[in-house]
């Protein structure tokens, strides 16, 4: 079981920035490829980014790509998600994912979320 506590969230204006962070009760956390995901209201799950377990690779949804950056710092059992030139669409609530079965940017891949933290952006 791992257990996925996603923090950072907040209120920015159009073109701000903010970093997401997701802590992992996992001693073996660097086994898990770790994504996050969105959900606005009225719409279904997104995928957003991911990255391997060694964090050697990283995967972007066309929508964010230049703008979001996820890493990972195993040694503290985190996944980050940087998150720049931010927009109204951005709108929603942000999910951090553990899935032990490597990559996939399909929400049903991935065996424990968080409970998700809210970002709303201003325009």
């Amino acid at each position: 079981q791992v257990q996925l506590v996603e923090s950072g969230g907040g209120l920015v204006q159009a073109g701000g920035s903010l970093r997401l962070s997701c802590a992992a009760s996992r001693r073996t956390f660097s086994y898990y490829a770790m994504g996050w995901f969105r959900q606005a209201p009225g719409k279904e799950r997104e995928f957003v980014a991911a990255i391997s377990g060694s964090g050697s690779s990283t995967y972007y949804a066309d929508s964010v790509k230049g703008r979001f950056a996820i890493s990972r710092y195993n040694a503290r059992n985190t996944v980050y998600l940087q998150m720049n030139s931010l927009k109204p669409e951005d709108t929603a609530v942000y999910y951090c994912a553990a899935a032990d079965s490597g990559y996939s940017d399909y929400a049903r891949d991935y065996d424990y979320w968080g409970q998700g933290t809210q970002i709303t952006v201003s325009s």
